[in-house]
């Protein structure tokens, strides 16, 4: 079987390259590419293009590419932006697999610069080739001699993988890199991402082995669900570490609901970082120090840091980074207590930061870290040494990195002072302690450490089961909005927004719509005394603004009286066109707290969760966490811990708690709605009432997109995808529903690979593995909690016992090559379950959800005495053409 090369494989290991645009003019950016080609260790051929010129640098010189006497595999381009679209013309007709367009003069110059990226793309897609730019500086692989740039100088080899929006900023980067002695596997200047995106450079650095970290400088997110997908994946084998600047942009533009006038676009960011697992940092300096840390020390399991010092003020400085950004000092038991005293002087700090006095030498530096690490609350050690003229900087550092290697507990220090602690320095870094010269910037990189292993852990704890929204119910809230729609109106009613809440199960007020003041006062007895008329409008956003509410309407007199007045107010404000009549509710008298539950559409992220506290003053309180639907229950419960409000639903001063179970549900089930519904603009759910006795929504606004957007947002995360979910039955009627996995399904795969035999596990995995190997939470978070962009896994599912415990008795798998338009299909089955159809089904299914992705083709590998496999892939169409080694290899076409 022929070995295909990896996509974006041409832009770091090209063999033959055409430099368009190559001259000897010393000023010219064509002549410092070259001159970096030739002058490197680059192994592969350089060709210059110009139809100018002979030669180049005493090579010989081509009119086109097309001239070129063997074929190029990329093009680098330096020409005006005006040429550029021909020239990739002419470089998709003679095969080439890739180009860098370093040329600027593109959209950033206006319109017409734009047009040019248009038609550039157009040419391009005519075959597979790939872009990198325009307006960058290019890319440099420097263990592969590889400079295609026309910096000054070669990146440093090393295990940094950098990507940068900025030219500029890769220039300054690399002369502060060379100082500091810091390499990198890759440097790559994006420029505008006409093509090649984050997501693909994140996922080829990711598959990248001498990649072991990746550092971004981002100006824009560009495609957002890409992004988030290629670094959810990355982020758990490597740190992804983001600057990103502009936290200081003017708020987002007002909006006609609350939840648009709060989610700022930086704060979504944030929840986008968070969501995938990507650090953000605000500095350089961070940027560096962290990919540092995290590259020489192993990830914090909790925010505690003890700190071990010979000063107290830098141990200040160094507390008050560390809290000021989430970070918690240990508190050392008393065992450590009483082991430091036994061995520090009389009047050490006996707590936490371990100052253990100026005078301390090597010996008692040794002795304090080593009872501290040995402290079962401490996550991490900070080693301070302040310059007192007393402690050997050397010697201290040289008894310090024997805690270098902890285990699960990183180790950071802080050497202070100039040349005289150099040596110190050298030591410690050598041995894989990093070493930052301020305290405080160390407790800082402490508190990035713990943030990267906390996102992580939120993103892949396992959530609770909770049942996804039935297809029904999305079918019966659609219907509500399409009928909206339909009528070109862009606000749904009070009653309609309701009904599209109880739709997704999210318990609402029992509310009647009255056109006259007779209904209002009919429904009022049918519903008992006392109650609450609303506004009932299809037009007007904010009822209280125009007088629209009236509450504790205790008898028919206070209900007409009312009535009348919402209808002279609404008639006065806005005219008697916006009154239809009023909703008549319940007044709801349980005592709990006003929340607010909303969504609105970010224009690059799509729809957005918000979740706060509520009420009339939500947007003076702004006491509120942003989240990225769809959520699982873990995923609810730490958007609900970044509030102030959460610790009040817990229970305060006496008070009961609220069922927080429940309201993790409430905003799941609130999460599909948003994710689900792609046609509504803003909803809010304010107040949502919380209390012991129960959740309510008393009130929701819901704006839909003008009819005239025919293309709504998407999500940036993909949405449980619910059409896939269908029953099956085998032949004896026993009943299967086949769908989709699910994060919450862990532990029914655990029980599911309890199940199978050595067999059937050689047969799927090509060797053996262990019970425990399989269900492992580091292994099954990777089968579990997939990206459906990336990876669909159906599991067959059925009921047993007489409790109608749920089991998992086949997972049929489609995983997406990388940055390839195929998959691969795979199948594994209980053995009692095997050779009844369900291995046919589950094929079937994954072709057709291949088909409905608009993938090109499926492969499939599968051992040769494998012969079920063998006739079900028969069975559904896939051409079995290869054995090697045991293993026989299958395509199936789909386009």
């Amino acid at each position: 079987m022929v070995q295909r090369r990896a996509p974006l494989e041409v832009f770091f290991h090209p063999r033959n390259v055409a430099v368009i645009g190559a001259t000897e003019e010393p000023s010219s950016v064509g002549h410092s590419v070259m001159k970096n080609l030739t002058e490197e260790s680059f192994e592969g051929r350089v060709f210059p293009v110009n139809p100018k010129r002979t030669t180049v640098m005493g090579l010989p010189c081509y009119p086109n590419v097309g001239a070129v006497p063997v074929k190029a595999d990329l093009a680098v381009i330096v020409t005006p932006a005006r040429t550029v679209p021909a020239i990739i013309g002419e470089c998709a007709n003679a095969g080439v697999e890739g180009a860098i367009i370093i040329s600027a003069g593109f959209k950033e110059t206006g319109a017409h610069g734009a047009e040019l990226e248009a038609e550039i793309l157009r040419q391009a897609r005519r075959t597979e080739m790939r872009i990198v730019g325009p307006n960058c500086l290019g890319i440099m692989r420097p263990d592969y001699g590889w400079n295609a740039t026309f910096a000054n100088s070669m990146a440093r080899p090393g295990n940094l993988g950098f990507i940068s929006q900025s030219g500029a900023l890769c220039t300054a980067i690399l002369d502060w890199s060379h100082r500091e002695m810091v390499g990198f596997s890759a440097f790559v200047s994006v420029g505008s991402m006409l093509d090649v995106g984050w997501g693909d450079l994140i996922q080829y650095l990711g598959d990248d082995p001498k990649t072991h970290s990746i550092i971004i400088y981002m100006e824009s997110v560009g495609d957002a669900r890409a992004f988030l997908s290629a670094a959810r994946e990355v982020a758990l084998s490597k740190p992804i570490i983001v600057i990103k600047p502009g936290r200081t942009e003017a708020a987002a533009k007002a909006a006609a609901s609350h939840t648009g006038a709060l989610t700022g676009q930086d704060d979504v960011l944030d929840a986008a970082f968070r969501r995938c697992g990507v650090v953000r940092v605000n500095t350089i300096a961070e940027l560096f120090n962290l990919s540092e840390a995290l590259d020489k020390q192993p990830r914090p399991k909790g925010p505690h840091l003890t700190i071990v010092t010979n000063a107290g003020g830098p141990a200040v400085l160094a507390t008050d980074a560390l809290l000021s950004d989430g970070g918690r000092l240990t508190e050392l038991s008393p065992g450590t207590v009483e082991q430091l005293d036994r061995c520090l002087p009389r009047h050490w700090s006996h707590q936490n930061p371990i100052d253990i006095i100026g005078d301390a030498d090597a010996g008692r530096y040794a002795k304090a870290v080593g009872i501290a690490a040995k402290d079962p609350a401490t996550d991490g050690l900070l080693v301070i040494l302040a310059p007192t003229g007393l402690s050997d900087p050397t010697a201290v550092a040289a008894q310090v990195k024997q805690f270098a290697k902890l285990d699960a507990k990183p180790v950071i220090a802080s050497w202070m002072g100039g040349q005289d602690i150099a040596a110190g320095e050298k030591l410690l870094s050598e041995a894989g302690v990093p070493v930052y010269g301020y305290p405080d910037s160390a407790a800082r990189v402490f508190n990035l450490m713990w943030s990267y292993s906390a996102n992580l852990r939120a993103l892949y704890e396992t959530p609770q089961p909770i049942d996804p929204q039935h297809p029904e119910a999305v079918t019966k809230a659609s219907s509500i909005v399409e009928t909206a729609r339909a009528k070109n109106r862009e606000l749904l009613t009070e009653a309609e927004s309701k009904s599209l809440l109880k739709a997704y199960g999210i318990p609402t007020v029992e509310t009647w719509i009255a056109a006259s003041a007779d209904a209002a006062v009919e429904a009022a007895a049918g519903i008992g005394y006392p109650v609450a008329l609303k506004l009932h409008s299809e037009t007007i956003t904010h009822k209280t603004d125009v007088g629209g509410v009236q509450l504790n309407l205790r008898d028919e007199a206070a209900v007409r009286s009312a009535y009348q007045a919402i209808q002279d107010s609404v008639t006065r404000i806005e005219g008697r066109e916006h009154f239809l009549g009023v909703t008549v509710q319940p007044m709801v008298r349980a005592e709990g707290y006003e929340l607010i539950l909303g969504s609105s559409v970010d224009p690059q992220f799509g729809p957005v969760l918000l979740f706060g506290s509520g009420g009339q003053l939500v947007e003076v309180y702004k006491d509120r966490a942003i989240g990225l639907p769809p959520l699982n229950t873990t995923l609810a419960r730490r958007l609900m811990e970044r509030t102030k409000i959460f610790t009040a639903l817990g229970g305060v001063r006496g008070r009961k708690p609220v069922d927080l179970v429940a309201l993790e549900r409430l905003l799941v089930r609130f999460s599909y709605l948003a994710a689900e519904q792609r046609w509504i603009k803003e909803i809010d759910i304010n107040p949502l009432l919380a209390s012991p006795e129960g959740l309510l929504a008393l009130d929701a606004r819901v704006a839909l997109h003008p009819v005239g957007v025919t293309d709504s947002p998407r999500t940036a995360i993909r949405p449980y995808p619910v059409q896939y979910v269908q029953p099956w039955r085998f032949e004896d009627g026993a009943e299967v529903l086949i769908r989709p996995i699910r994060p919450e399904d862990e532990r029914l795969m655990i029980g599911f690979h309890a199940k199978l035999s050595e067999k059937s596990i050689y047969q799927r995995y090509f060797h053996l593995l262990t019970l425990d190997q399989r269900t492992s939470h580091e292994r099954l978070v990777r089968v579990c909690f997939g990206d459906y962009d990336r990876e669909i896994a159906l599991a067959a599912e059925m009921r047993s016992g007489e409790a109608g415990e749920r089991e998992l008795v086949a997972v049929g798998r489609l995983s997406k090559a990388h940055l390839m338009n195929e998959a691969e299909l795979a199948v594994l089955i209980v053995d009692e379950y095997q050779s009844r159809g369900l291995g046919s089904e589950l094929a079937r299914r994954l072709i057709d959800i291949a088909r409905a992705e608009k993938l090109d083709r499926i492969t499939v590998e599968i051992l040769g005495d494998n012969r079920s496999m063998i006739e079900v892939c028969r069975g559904v169409g896939f051409q079995l053409d290869h054995l090697e080694d045991g293993v026989i290899h299958g395509v199936l076409e789909l386009v």
